[in-house]
């Protein structure tokens, strides 16, 4: 695999970024793409190490010491073709995945891990340049109907594989176009939309049918649907976002994360009308509430706006600078990481809460009253919250970004009308394993992604999608040939 004395000879590489006073003035992608020579080098890296941990740590299960054996060789036809047998889009994932399989890369115990994430996105880069990907179109007709509810990564993965087993699918997607989070909730910034549609027009080619502005639970019943088709899947995601329930909470400039990066994106995207609802942050101090990749690209968008100051607060404690390996290796550590967008320019705080949001006297945010908080375990080893006594300050705001994540799906309209079983965190109840694997409570109804998992990566959602396909299949057909 690779190059047997690869990793002693080749120092790590990775893709680098165009300087950030230049990209903050786009919103196109800005990443700089290693040369053929330097990909080779990083794919000779790949070590013998035995027990490819690798395999686990990515959710799809990537064969990942064989294409970068490949690469070793230049051979990216071969390695198109073994990407694409555990991943459906890697022009996705070798962009916006946090790369959890570097994480268990065998060298990384030594900080110094096979650019797995980079190698990836180069064979797939390479492969719409050179052709290779093409329409896999199925050879006969199972006379099978399937509706797939939602078109973010689950459903596009679920959809692309069940029409390749020869079921008509029919995809219904709430949007004026196709992509769910990828396409209005990702930036341009990190993933470009072209992306998504040459993926569509591929899926369109394989026989997937695409219905956009379309509701279910609204403009189509969720009955209708499963009385018109011989199974469902339901895969939209994570939507109802946490809220911050404080004194102020109404005053405008408070607005959910996902409101302000959804309604730039259509801007940036042209959509018709979409101006009047932009929510600008040229000009203000921003705050945004909450340290993961929404408040990350709550970052970068309003830095390209041109904000007056962009500040960043976390209730959590500051994560070390370096994990314990032994404590961590080969699972996802925390550690302190660093994204794109703060780099071009925030101001990142720790142990902060918000105890309320405070009125210019004409109904705008003006400031933020926060304080300082400290965990502490209690007797049975669980962590708890406190506020320091006198650490009351104030920050100035004039648009807050609440970016804490989303609790569950929202119930109102296609959830309740079919009356389907929740798990206790508020998603749709349903395992994934043995004969009813992504089955709800409702038969001939399945779910997968953030609908049925919560708030999850886009790399997760594409295996919940492919594995949904294969106990659809199974389900209509008894057997299956689809991957698992």
């Amino acid at each position: 695999m690779g190059k047997p004395t690869g990793f002693k000879e080749f120092e790590r590489k990775d893709r680098g970024y165009a300087p950030a006073d230049e990209r903050v003035k786009h919103y196109e992608e800005f990443v700089v793409s290693l040369s053929d020579n330097e990909l080779t080098e990083q794919g000779a890296r790949c070590m013998d190490c035995g027990i490819p941990f690798c395999h686990n740590g990515c959710p799809v299960n990537n064969i990942i010491p064989d294409f970068n054996d490949l690469v070793y060789q230049s051979d990216y036809e071969s390695a198109i073709n073994v990407l694409h047998s555990t991943n459906n889009f890697p022009e996705f994932t070798g962009r916006i995945c946090p790369a959890p399989c570097q994480e268990s890369c065998t060298l990384n115990i030594t900080d110094e891990p096979v650019t797995i994430k980079t190698i990836e996105c180069a064979i797939i880069d390479k492969a719409w340049e050179n052709g290779w990907v093409k329409p896999e179109v199925a050879t006969h007709k199972t006379g099978k109907r399937i509706a797939v509810v939602g078109s973010g990564p689950a459903g596009m993965a679920a959809a692309q594989q069940l029409a390749r087993a020869g079921h008509t699918v029919v995809v219904y997607e709430k949007e004026d176009n196709i992509g769910g989070l990828l396409r209005y909730g990702i930036p341009d910034f990190k993933l470009a939309k072209m992306l998504i549609d040459r993926r569509v027009a591929q899926m369109r080619a394989e026989g997937v049918e695409f219905h956009t502005n379309t509701c279910i639970g609204e403009d189509i019943s969720a009955k209708q649907l499963k009385q018109d088709f011989d199974a469902v899947v339901l895969t939209g995601g994570s939507e109802a976002p946490r809220d911050l329930p404080i004194p102020g909470r109404e005053l405008h400039g408070v607005e959910f994360a996902m409101d302000f990066l959804r309604a730039n994106s259509k801007v940036i995207q042209g959509v018709a009308g979409a101006k009047e609802h932009l929510i600008s942050a040229e000009g203000k101090h921003v705050v945004v509430i909450g340290g993961g990749d929404t408040g990350s690209d709550c970052i970068g968008t309003s830095n390209r706006h041109g904000a007056a100051s962009v500040t960043q607060i976390e209730i959590l404690d500051k994560p070390p600078v370096k994990e314990d390996k032994a404590m961590t290796w080969p699972d996802w550590p925390n550690k302190l990481r660093t994204s794109s967008s703060q780099e071009e320019g925030c101001e990142r705080m720790w142990n902060v809460t918000t105890k309320s949001f405070v009125d210019d006297g004409n109904g705008n945010v003006k400031a933020l009253k926060c304080a300082l908080v400290r965990w502490d375990k209690d007797a049975e080893g669980r962590w708890q919250m406190s506020e320091v006594e006198g650490s009351e300050f104030e920050l100035k705001a004039d648009l807050v970004t609440l970016a804490m994540g989303f609790v569950h799906p929202v119930h109102k309209g296609m959830i309740e009308e079919l009356g389907l079983e929740l798990d206790g965190r508020g998603n749709v109840n349903g395992s994934t394993e043995g004969d009813d694997a992504y089955k709800t409570s409702i038969d001939g109804v399945f779910s997968a992604g953030d609908m049925r998992r919560g708030q999850s990566l886009v790399v997760w959602a594409i295996r919940e999608g492919r594995q949904a396909a294969h106990a659809v299949d199974k389900y209509l057909m008894g057997t299956t040939d689809l991957p698992r």
